[in-house]
């Protein structure tokens, strides 16, 4: 047991109530400025998991409910870069939020620990509980406009339907205890082969998948992520379709492939399923979408569609699954700059009018040069057009399926691809073509806000560019999840 593995969880923790505390004494007209304060503390906490740790041994605490391997510091530097333009992205956004500022700073900074934990999470209690921690700070963030209507609507709707989601796991975890005896994931890889045929075993770990699935908004619990996308904060929004479902993805990546890798095997053709089922309906519900965030909420779902592509391509063969985990990681890596890149810019756009509508865009290609070309690249990014990101990420995980010979899920995935293409490149339009524009004032853009979106075009840009160091970190990251051995499960 080592406790000081946590250290990076600590620190945000500490953090998060040291805003609070900040808090008490900060003049009212300077409190928002306590954001940049909190993202340069994030970037501290990154620079100092890369000279802390190497990820090149696992390491365990609290009994081994914790680790801290390659996959999971990939997946707490992936969440201390979202926090930290997340958090850039709501000093801009401050002015809409009338008071309590650095109260909504601290619940991003708490639902950026619950991510990390969940990065680390090797049983289910600990699964559990740094989901519930990511949830409920995203039911208050989420509802935290209290004199808009549109926020506090989706805060009801994403309580009701994350209630669900918790019981359905909560219910889960209590049938795969029961049948098991057991809450550790190395103790269920030892234990797999004499539960594989049991009934209630395999409903209890459904239900699981099924509450994870609601965090990447995949089907059949996808439902909620447009009306919540589309009532809350936009900086809420864009924190939620990058870090809560790469939170939902590392979780289901350790219980699929760490606990019950010969029981994933066998869920295959489920598991191709979801992925095909929610390509379709993220892509074909996004086409006749006129507000921003609603149409970036379907295009969220469809991404988990492309993610799950991957996790298939995983299961199939459980003992090599490294080309397919390798994809998931990339994509979750572009996706991250792209989608916080159109966040960042939407919230610069709509910050002074409350229309969320794609005619808002209309006239930026004059009114700043650089928000148009950011968002033309995001957009671009998202459509799987070379030589971005999403594209190299998109070859990745196709190439992982049609390895497995899924080519009938290919063939979804590529249909959706093109239709993609269709509400992408109608949000292009609007930048550079549309003649509706009713202000062509230009955009103050901040240096903070000005480094942030370079961050962003650069990860768009190298990543589809310069894949292989990419590509390297995400395979050795990935590497944890080799099928387990006798001698592996009883080291743990």
């Amino acid at each position: 047991m080592n406790p000081s593995l946590t250290i990076l969880e600590l620190a945000v923790l500490v953090l998060g109530l040291g805003l609070l505390l900040v808090d008490l004494w900060t003049a009212p007209e300077r409190k928002r400025f306590l954001g940049y304060g909190a993202a340069v503390a994030l970037v501290l906490v990154l620079v100092f998991s890369f000279l802390r740790f190497d990820g090149k041994e696992t390491l365990y605490a609290f009994g081994g409910s914790y680790v801290l391997d390659s996959m999971a510091l990939f997946f707490k530097r992936f969440f201390l870069i979202a926090a930290i333009i997340v958090l850039i992205i709501s000093v801009e956004f401050s002015d809409r939020i009338a008071t309590g500022i650095s109260e909504y700073y601290s619940l991003i900074v708490f639902a950026l620990s619950g991510m990390m934990f969940a990065a680390s999470a090797n049983d289910f209690t600990m699964l559990f509980v740094s989901v519930e921690l990511v949830t409920v700070t995203f039911y208050v963030l989420t509802s935290f406009q209290r004199s808009r209507l549109p926020s506090l609507e989706a805060g009801i709707k994403y309580l009701i339907l994350g209630a669900l989601s918790t019981a359905f796991t909560v219910y889960g975890i209590a049938l795969v205890f029961g049948t098991s005896g057991t809450m550790k994931f190395a103790e269920l890889a030892a234990l797999q082969s004499t539960l594989a045929g049991n009934k209630l075993f395999l409903a209890g770990l459904l239900l699981v998948v099924i509450g994870l699935a609601f965090k990447i908004a995949a089907f059949p619990v996808q439902i909620w992520a447009p009306d919540v996308y589309q009532g809350a904060p936009t900086p809420t929004a864009g924190f939620l379709a990058v870090g809560s479902k790469a939170a939902g993805f590392v979780l289901l990546l350790r219980l699929l492939f760490t606990a019950v890798p010969e029981v994933t095997a066998q869920w295959t053709q489920l598991l191709i399923v979801m992925s095909a089922v929610t390509i379709l309906y993220g892509n074909l519900c996004a086409i006749p979408q006129r507000n921003l965030k609603r149409l970036l909420g379907y295009s969220s779902i469809a991404h988990a569609g492309y993610l799950l592509l991957g996790v298939a391509a995983m299961a199939g063969n459980v003992k090599n699954s490294e080309a397919g985990g390798s994809a998931v990681l990339f994509y979750l890596s572009g996706y991250l700059f792209t989608v916080l890149a159109a966040f960042t810019v939407i919230t610069l756009v709509l910050r002074r009018i409350d229309i969320d509508d794609i005619s808002s865009l209309a006239g930026l290609g004059q009114r700043s040069p650089l928000l148009a070309a950011t968002m033309t690249l995001a957009m671009v990014s998202l459509a799987g057009i070379p030589p971005l990101a999403g594209f190299f990420g998109k070859f990745l995980l196709i190439k992982a399926a049609l390895e497995q010979g899924y080519f009938a899920l290919v063939a979804i995935a590529v249909v959706g691809v093109v239709i993609s293409i269709w509400y992408y490149f109608g949000i292009i339009r609007a930048i550079y073509w549309s003649q509706d524009a009713f202000d062509l004032s230009p955009i103050p853009v901040s240096l903070p806000v000005r480094l942030a979106l370079c961050v962003c075009v650069l990860g768009m840009l190298l990543l589809g560019l310069l894949p292989g160091p990419m590509v390297t970190a995400t395979t050795k990251a990935v590497k944890v999840l080799d099928y387990p051995t006798a001698t592996a499960v009883a080291n743990q």
